[in-house]
Formats: structure tokens, C-alpha cells, sequence
């Protein structure tokens, strides 16, 4: 599987970041979120060694480990040879059939709360941005994704790269990082409840809302749309989750 066009490089190069502390135990944790968010999705080649490292800030070996720690846990594969590489072998759990996650009670708000926070104000951010015809066409591709996924576990990876394309053109390293982390929490909660059709649709409906307001530059409107839109899961969460 290869990436479109409007999309290559751009998630990765927004998502991963360079190690600053425990370089092995990060490379490994920004490689996995990465992968179970969909920035590298399932039958994709992982970058080549080189690129990768310099993006990550981490030696080559570094890597390699970090690399051989994900063949562990079966989320890639590497071939050798001609046409080899580190492919992606991960595949999104059904919705649903994930066991109970760890955070309930207080926790569940804390996530909840977070993401409250940080994905309105990337919308809000991005609406303000002087976006080219290439970022506002990855924008729309990005949310057509989420519509017209074919099954439940596609739905939420594209739905993550969504989150994560809203945050990229927000221009913010922080917020990306920010939104990154609320979106893996995210993934965790929604993969403990039954996919709802209903839900999916009311939630891509919300999705236009915000990128019509961010493509008119309506950063209010854009803020107001993601509340609403993260306001919806979260009541949805509370009620499945407890």
C-alpha cells in the first residue's frame, strides 16, 4: 500500500519528533502510536533507516533496536533484499472488541477533558493559517476518508489521521504533539465499545462542519464545530464506558 500524494510524508514528519530522554524507550513509543494511529498503516513500508533516524534524532542502531522491539510485538515485519524493508503487519482491532480500558472514573475525564482542550484550539489555529490549495485539498481528502471507510477498524485509523491532519496545519508542534496523545487515548477508549452506525454519521457530518470553517477561515466557527464534535464522543465515552 502506498500513501496518496497529498498526504505523503506529511503526518510522519509532523508526528515524529526527536527523542530527547530514554531514546530507545521513546523511538519505540512514537513508532507504535504512529502505527496504531494510522500515520503508517497496515502493508506500508516504514521510511527508509536513514530518514527515519534523522527525523527521530536517534543513531542508527537505536533505531534498529527500536525497530526489532516492534517485530517483537508484531506490529511490523522487515524483509531483506530487493524491495525490502520494515512493512507495517498491524492490523486496527473491530471496535468493540478491545478489553476494558484502563482509564474509567476520574481518569476517563482527565482524557476526556484534555482533548477538550487541545483539538478545538488546533482548529481554531489552522482556520487562521494562509493554507496553499495542496493543504486545503489533504484537508477535504482527510475527512472524505472517514466517510467513506470500509469497515469499522478503517474508520478509526482514518479518523485518526483526520484529528492529526487538522493538527498539522495548525503549524503547531506543541498542539500536534498534544493532539496526538488525546487521539491515542482516544483509540483506546473507542476500541472498548460497539462501532454505532448512527454515531459514525452524526460524527462525519461534525468533521465537514470543521473543514468548512477552517477552509473560510472561520477560526470561531472552526473552535465551536471541534467543542461540539469532541463534546459528542465524550458523552458517547461517559455513558458505554462509566
Amino acid at each position: 500500500m502506498t500513501e496518496s500524494p497529498l498526504g505523503a510524508g506529511r503526518l510522519p514528519e509532523a508526528v515524529l519528533r526527536p527523542a530527547t530522554a530514554n531514546v530507545f524507550e521513546t523511538t519505540v513509543e512514537q513508532l507504535a502510536t504512529a502505527i496504531r494511529l494510522g500515520v503508517f498503516e497496515h502493508g506500508q513500508h516504514l521510511p527508509p533507516e536513514r530518514e527515519l533516524a534523522e527525523r527521530l534524532g536517534v543513531s542508527r542502531s537505536s533505531l534498529r533496536d527500536a525497530i526489532a522491539a516492534l517485530r517483537t510485538s508484531g506490529l511490523v515485519t522487515t524483509r531483506r533484499g530487493r524491495g525490502g524493508g520494515t512493512l507495517v503487519t498491524y492490523v486496527a482491532p473491530v471496535p468493540g472488541s478491545a478489553r476494558p480500558p484502563v482509564r474509567r472514573g476520574v481518569a476517563l475525564a482527565d482524557a476526556l477533558d484534555f482533548r477538550r482542550v487541545v483539538e478545538p484550539g488546533a482548529a481554531w489555529l489552522a482556520a487562521r493559517q494562509d493554507l496553499s490549495g495542496d493543504q486545503r485539498s489533504w484537508l477535504v481528502a482527510s475527512a472524505a476518508a472517514v466517510r467513506d471507510a470500509p469497515d469499522p477498524a478503517s474508520h478509526r485509523m482514518a479518523d485518526s489521521r483526520f484529528h492529526l491532519a487538522v493538527a498539522t496545519l495548525s503549524g503547531s508542534p506543541m498542539l500536534i504533539e498534544s493532539v496526538t496523545r488525546a487521539q491515542a487515548a482516544l483509540g483506546e477508549m473507542l476500541g472498548a465499545i460497539p462501532v454505532l452506525e448512527r454515531n459514525i454519521s452524526h460524527s462525519c457530518d461534525q468533521h465537514d462542519a470543521v473543514v468548512g470553517a477552517i477552509l473560510r477561515g472561520d477560526a470561531d466557527r472552526a473552535r465551536a464545530a471541534m467543542e461540539e464534535h469532541c463534546d459528542a464522543t465524550s458523552a458517547l465515552l461517559r455513558g458505554l464506558l462509566g
